[in-house]
């Protein structure tokens, strides 16, 4: 069973039971209509009594998890967390939280999410902690990354919501982790004379799925034939997803003097073991002959290498792609030998970097 009077307290939140004192914030929170507290709170300010002084400690008393409070310093709270699915046997529970919208962006939820999970492996004895979200629910991806879960996997339309079937990730966390948050590359803006990369945008759809669908495009690279723009929104959703799980990061480039996207970077399969990733790049059919990927990738380089700490670069180009190739020379990669049949059955160039090639 869990404590009734658990109180938990982080650098800026007091995580606590819910009381009878809590009548009026609960109320104006039940007539503004916010969705934060936990499942069963009521729909009506009528209801809050009732729910504050039973209604929210049953779960605690059924012994299958707690509702806590999120609270600031001066006791306002900004939000709720809870632990449910509580299986003592197992030695497994599962953490869920909702912060008030005015209160969203600031850390709270991790650090709750923290200060609870670091809680219960100390004062009980489950063994592992569950977490779920949305695929689609980035900010709460985030929270689990940065309070030390990890990615486990998806589960296809595991949830059914009012705009229909959602797929749910599955993270975790053991006792024994060491609860820091899992890698991950920081979504960042690099910029260079000519160039702004940053981030992909939900804009950006247009511009990439022409990139990728012009005829020449799709005669050098492994992109799939009949690339429309719902592919290109569904990359440009997924490359938060590879940013948060530590797998890569995408950018798009855009030319300073216009706007206009002109080329993009990636990485992917990245091993922060042994700092590799391998790095590849794509040039807009109205931008080509500018220089615009050399330039691009040469400050994606120095920024993996310098503020990263990576220690090796692959790059791999169709071996009838010339000016790929060139690109790639330009910028100091060394050509290490041709991997047959590894893009589509076409055989590709292999070259790597590494910071010594720099000096």
């Amino acid at each position: 069973m869990f404590a009734p009077d658990v109180t938990i307290a982080t650098r800026r939140l007091v995580l606590r039971p819910f009381g009878t004192g809590d009548a009026d914030r609960v109320r104006s929170v039940v007539k503004s209509g916010v969705a934060f507290l936990p499942p069963g709170a009521p729909a009506r300010a009528s209801g809050v009594a009732q729910w504050l002084s039973d209604g929210v400690h049953e779960l605690r008393r059924s012994g299958q998890g707690i509702h806590l409070a999120m609270t600031d310093a001066d006791g306002l709270i900004l939000g709720a967390i809870s632990l449910f699915k509580t299986s003592w046997t197992a030695g497994t529970t599962e953490v869920g939280y909702g912060v008030h919208p005015l209160y969203r962006g600031r850390g709270f939820a991790t650090e709750a999410v923290r200060g609870l999970v670091e809680q219960v492996f100390a004062t009980t004895d489950l063994r592992r902690v569950d977490l779920t979200a949305n695929l689609d629910n980035l900010p709460s991806l985030r929270v689990a990354q940065k309070s030390g879960f990890t990615w486990e996997g998806v589960l296809r339309a595991a949830v059914l919501e009012p705009d229909g079937p959602h797929d749910l990730v599955v993270f975790g966390r053991l006792r024994g982790d060491s609860g820091d948050p899992g890698p991950a590359l920081p979504r960042t803006e690099l910029r260079t004379e000519r160039l702004l990369l940053r981030p992909y945008a939900e804009s950006d759809a247009a511009d990439l799925a022409a990139t990728a669908a012009d005829p020449l495009t799709q005669a050098l690279t492994g992109i799939p034939s009949g690339y429309t723009e719902e592919n290109a929104r569904a990359f440009i959703a997924g490359s938060e997803h590879t940013r948060t799980r530590g797998a890569g990061l995408a950018w798009a480039v855009e030319e300073l003097t216009s706007g206009r996207y002109v080329s993009n970077v990636d990485l992917r399969d990245l091993d922060w073991t042994s700092g590799t990733a391998e790095i590849g790049y794509m040039t807009a059919p109205w931008a080509r002959g500018n220089g615009y990927a050399g330039e691009a990738l040469a400050e994606v380089v120095r920024w993996l290498f310098g503020a990263q700490g990576f220690r090796r670069l692959q790059l791999r180009a169709s071996v009838a792609n010339l000016a790929s190739q060139r690109v790639a020379e330009k910028a100091g990669f060394v050509r290490e030998g041709v991997a047959r049949a590894a893009l589509g059955g076409e055989d590709v160039v292999v070259y790597s970097l590494i910071p010594a090639d720099l000096s």
